[in-house]
C-alpha cells in the first residue's frame, strides 16, 4: 500500500525527506536456504514530511502483521545497556509517582518483559501488551503478565470494559511503529486513570537530521518524531505533554510525559526547553527537511571508500550487531558478503541466518575470536561504547573498530 497523504492529519506530504530505494523488512532475517532467498520481498523506503503537522513518515505502509509476527527477531533483553536503561526508568517512575502494590503499570509493546519485570520484582502489578507472540511468551515465562494483541482505540475499549485502568502507561519506542498514529493515540485515555501518566520515548527527529542518523529509517518505523508533531498527536486524543527529558538512548531520544488534558500535572521546565530548542533549529521550516537526502550520499561514499581500501589491503572485515539500523545502512550502500564477511550477534534467534537484503551471514560472537577480522564495523552505533568494552580483545590483538554514522570513524 502506498500513500502520499499524511497518516495523521490527511495533508499531502509533498516534501521528500529521504529516499532509500527498495529494501526488505529490516528485521526479516532469512534462513540460509535458496527458497527463502528467492522468496524475499522488498518495498520502497521513502520518508516524507507533512507541511501541515510536520510528521515525518514513510509513504509505503507494510501491514503491521507482516512485521510483528510470531517470528519477530528483536528481543530487548540481549542488550545490557538497554536493560540498565529499563531499570533506571522503573526506579525513577516508582519514586516520582509513588507507585506501589495498589498501582497498575501497563506497557505497550512490552517485548519480552525486560522493563515490566522491574516493577513485578517490587510487587507492583503490571500488564504487558505485545503483538508478537514469541516474545510475549518469553515475558509470560518469567512471570510478567502479557497479552498478545495490537494496541489501538478498539483494543483499549475492550481492556477498559475488563477494568484496566493504569497509573502509569509506558509506551517507549513504540510510537514510531504504528501505521495509524491517531487511532493508536486514541486508545490511551481509555485505560488511563484521571491523574495517571503516560511516558513516550522515541528517537528525536532533530538528531536524525543533525547527526545523519538516516539508518534509523526502516519499514517498521512508520513515523519519525519531534515534540512539535507529538504534541499535535496528543491533543487529538485529549492528552497533553507536561514534561520532557532528553535521553542519550538511540543516538538521542525524548521522553515525553503526558496526561489527560484536565489532569493536575503542571508543565515543567523540560517541556519549554525542548520546544525552544526545536523552534531555534527551524523545525517549523521546510528548509530544515529539504536537501537532507542529498547528504546521505556523502556518508555512503565514505564507507564504500573504506571497504575498497580494506579490500586492497586484503583485510578481513566483519561486523557486530545484526541490528535493523544496520540493515537499512547496508542495503542503502548495496553491501554484501563480498564486502563484509559476516556479522555477529548475541541473539540466538538471528544466528545462523542471513541479514535481509545483503545476505551477510549472522554468527555467534565467538566467531570474532575464531576468524580474527582486521576491522569490525559496529552497526548499532548507539551501543558502540558497550560493544567496544565487551569486545576489548579485538583491539588487544591489533584489530580496529569502524562506525559510519554520522561520518566514517576508525578507532581502537
Amino acid at each position: 500500500m502506498s500513500t502520499h497523504t499524511c497518516r495523521f492529519c490527511g495533508t499531502s506530504p509533498t516534501i521528500s525527506f529521504a529516499d532509500l530505494g527498495e529494501t526488505p523488512l529490516a528485521n526479516s532475517y532469512l534462513p540460509n536456504e535458496p527458497e527463502a532467498i528467492a522468496a524475499e520481498r522488498c518495498w520502497p523506503l521513502h520518508a516524507r514530511v507533512c507541511s501541515n503537522c510536520y510528521l515525518v513518515q514513510i509513504d509505503t505502509v507494510v501491514p503491521a502483521e507482516e512485521i510483528f509476527n510470531d517470528h519477530y527477531a528483536y528481543f530487548s533483553s540481549f542488550s545490557d545497556g538497554w536493560l540498565s536503561h529499563a531499570r533506571t526508568y522503573s526506579r525513577h517512575m516508582i519514586e516520582r509517582f509513588g507507585l506501589g502494590p495498589d498501582s497498575l503499570v501497563v506497557e505497550i509493546a512490552s517485548n519480552d518483559g525486560y522493563l515490566l519485570r522491574n516493577f513485578t520484582e517490587v510487587n507492583i502489578p503490571v500488564l504487558g501488551i505485545e503483538p508478537a507472540g514469541n516474545v510475549a511468551a518469553a515475558a509470560n515465562s518469567i512471570g510478567v503478565k502479557t497479552i498478545v494483541r495490537f494496541f489501538d482505540e478498539q483494543s483499549a475499549r475492550e481492556l477498559a470494559v475488563e477494568g484496566v485502568k493504569a497509573d502509569l502507561i509506558a509506551a517507549n519506542n513504540v510510537l514510531a511503529h504504528v501505521p495509524d498514529i491517531r487511532f493508536f493515540m486514541a486508545g490511551f485515555p481509555l485505560i488511563l486513570k484521571p491523574e495517571g501518566v503516560i511516558t513516550f520515548e522515541f528517537p528525536h527527529l532533530l538528531n536524525l537530521i543533525e547527526k545523519m542518523q538516516f539508518d534509523t529509517i526502516y519499514h517498521e518505523h512508520y513515523s519519525y518524531l519531534s515534540l512539535l508533531a507529538v504534541e499535535k498527536v496528543l491533543k487529538s486524543a485529549g492528552l497533553r505533554a507536561f514534561d520532557v527529558e532528553e535521553l542519550p538512548t538511540h543516538g538521542g531520544s525524548l521522553r515525553v510525559y503526558a496526561c489527560h488534558d484536565a489532569a493536575a500535572h503542571a508543565p515543567q521546565k523540560g517541556l519549554q526547553h525542548v520546544r525552544d530548542k526545536e523552534e531555534a533549529a527551524g523545525m517549523k521550516q521546510m528548509e530544515l527537511y529539504q536537501g537532507y537526502g542529498q547528504k546521505l550520499d556523502a556518508v555512503r561514499r565514505q564507507f564504500l571508500d573504506f571497504l575498497k581500501r580494506a579490500k586492497s589491503e586484503k583485510a578481513l572485515v566483519a561486523a557486530y550487531g545484526a541490528a535493523a539500523k544496520g540493515n537499512t545502512f547496508l542495503n542503502y550502500c548495496n553491501i554484501g558478503p563480498g564486502d563484509i564477511a559476516f556479522v555477529v550477534d548475541r541473539n540466538p534467534a538471528k544466528q545462523d541466518h542471513l541479514l535481509p537484503g545483503s545476505h551477510i551471514p549472522v554468527r555467534a560472537p565467538e566467531a570474532l575470536e575464531a576468524e580474527r577480522p582486521d576491522y569490525v564495523v559496529i552497526l548499532p552505533w548507539n551501543l558502540r561504547d558497550e560493544i567496544r568494552r565487551d569486545m576489548a580483545h579485538i583491539s588487544d590483538r591489533g584489530g580496529r573498530f569502524v562506525t559510519a554514522i554520522p561520518q566514517l570513524e576508525i578507532f581502537n
